[in-house]
């Protein structure tokens, strides 16, 4: 053998471990998939200690706040925030006050200021604020001069501010219904800002902890509406996005999806050309299509044995090393299978025969104690590592196996990134990235992206 082959060979080799120590990866945070972020901190009370106290009172339980002075002076103002700014992960915030008395001269605004803003000036009146004020019904941004926006507002009206991180817009309501929006052009953490001005004025406050009057998953249900329909317009040759599909069913070995596909794809009016363009390579993914199609169904039905047992005859060099990580995945599933139908006893001798070899090993560490731990468990399914009995492991190992095998295609250029993601799952992350950087420039501000999340979204959709 040559140096430039042997050379050739050792990187092919430290590729496919790499492949397949990819999909150790994606079982192991299987674990994590059912959990959702941690929701950010949201306001929930007014804040007492950063307002103008000689002015307001607030009530004991911090949601209702009270103008007991006489205004003498413009800047005799009782201002209060809430205690947390805006969260931003997120669609759209909002709040709403119900006027329970607009005192003497109804000088009560409704908006949001930054955490600097000075706390005895109306939201609005100051930089680094905005505000909705009832008096005059006017809009105020920045400075004294406030511009014309929606009608006034008094006692027994229910008003809101909301920010909108798609359109990058404040908006106000007034019972129920959208006053108008207005660029949000302030930068930095926004707190949710109240203030009162004159004698008797009273405002009570909800954060979210009683129904708002104003219809916000509507309003968010319209705000995702619009974004479909900016989507839908972007038009494609039908040929491209039956490419796409057919790329995806032939990286998996889906081929009696595929040829159903294709039957259809012929007898529609017209029918659907598909050209060889774009970039892809029909061959290099037709590749072992009846024997990828055979493994991937006996690990989707249990039959793991089966399943090894076509391997070490059809592809040897996938499972000649016994504590690679292809190797372990399959054994973990068998592990699984015989604790699924309740084989406890097969299962601790299976363990102990084929899964103590990992133990001590830390790439597969974790993985070989949840498997383990399913054994304490009366009802593992409702356990903590209940995800291993999800088909969804069983596709995470299926997924290795059918890279694994592309891997060894000798006209791959890249046994890689060629085995590891199909066209469309590299649109996909193109997508993703494209989602990230949007939201970046949006100053991080708006939902994060997650695809698994739009994917079942779009399913509910259908159903």
């Amino acid at each position: 053998m040559s140096t430039a082959n042997s050379n050739n060979s050792t990187n092919h080799h430290h590729g496919d471990r790499d492949l397949s120590l990819w999909f150790l990866e994606q079982s192991r945070l299987a674990s994590a998939r059912g959990l959702t972020d941690e929701d950010e901190d949201s306001p929930t009370e007014l804040n007492t200690i950063n307002s103008s106290g000689g002015f307001i009172v607030v009530s004991p339980d911090k949601l209702s706040a009270k103008y007991t002075s006489v205004n003498l002076h413009g800047h005799d103002v009782g201002v209060v925030q809430a205690n947390k700014p805006a969260p931003v992960k997120r669609l759209v915030y909002y709040f709403e006050i119900y006027v329970k008395d607009a005192g003497t001269k109804g000088q009560i605004s409704i908006g949001f200021t930054s955490e600097s803003f000075k706390m005895r000036r109306q939201p609005g009146w100051e930089a680094n604020s905005c505000g909705y004020h009832g008096d005059d019904g006017l809009l105020y941004r920045g400075h004294g001069k406030g511009e014309a926006f929606g009608p006034t507002y008094t006692s027994g009206d229910i008003v809101g501010g909301g920010i909108n991180y798609d359109s990058q817009e404040f908006f106000f309501t007034k019972n129920g219904a959208v006053v108008g929006t207005v660029p949000k052009d302030i930068k930095g953490p926004l707190f949710p800002t109240i203030a009162v001005h004159s004698q008797n004025e009273e405002v009570h406050v909800n954060f979210g902890q009683q129904p708002f009057a104003f219809d916000l998953k509507e309003f968010e249900a319209q705000e995702r509406m619009k974004q479909q329909m900016s989507i839908e317009k972007i038009s494609l040759p039908t040929n491209v996005s039956h490419q796409i599909v057919r790329s995806y069913l032939l990286h998996y070995g889906y081929e009696d999806t595929l040829n159903s596909f294709d039957m259809a794809s012929k007898s529609t009016v017209p029918p659907v050309h598909i050209a060889q363009e774009n970039g892809f390579d029909e061959q290099d993914i037709l590749f072992a299509l009846n024997e990828r199609k055979a493994l991937r169904q006996l690990i989707r039905n249990g039959e793991i044995d089966s399943a090894l047992g076509k391997l070490r005859e059809w592809y040897p060099q996938i499972v000649q090393d016994d504590k690679s990580a292809t190797c372990f995945l399959l054994h973990c599933q068998k592990f699984i299978e015989l604790v699924r139908v309740g084989a406890l006893e097969e299962a601790v001798k299976y363990g102990r025969m084929e899964l103590a070899k990992f133990f001590g090993l830390p790439l597969f560490e974790d993985l070989v104690q949840d498997c383990v731990a399913l054994l304490a468990y009366e009802r593992p399914r409702e356990s903590s590592v209940g995800y291993l009995l999800e088909e969804s492991q069983r596709e995470v190992v299926a997924d290795t196996v059918n890279a694994m095998i592309l891997s060894t295609n000798p006209n791959l250029k890249d046994s890689l990134h060629g085995g590891l993601h199909s066209y469309l799952e590299r649109l996909l992350r193109q997508l993703t990235a494209c989602c990230l950087e949007r939201r970046f420039l949006s100053g991080d501000q708006g939902e994060v992206f997650h695809l698994q999340r739009v994917l079942n979204s779009s399913k509910k959709a259908r159903c």
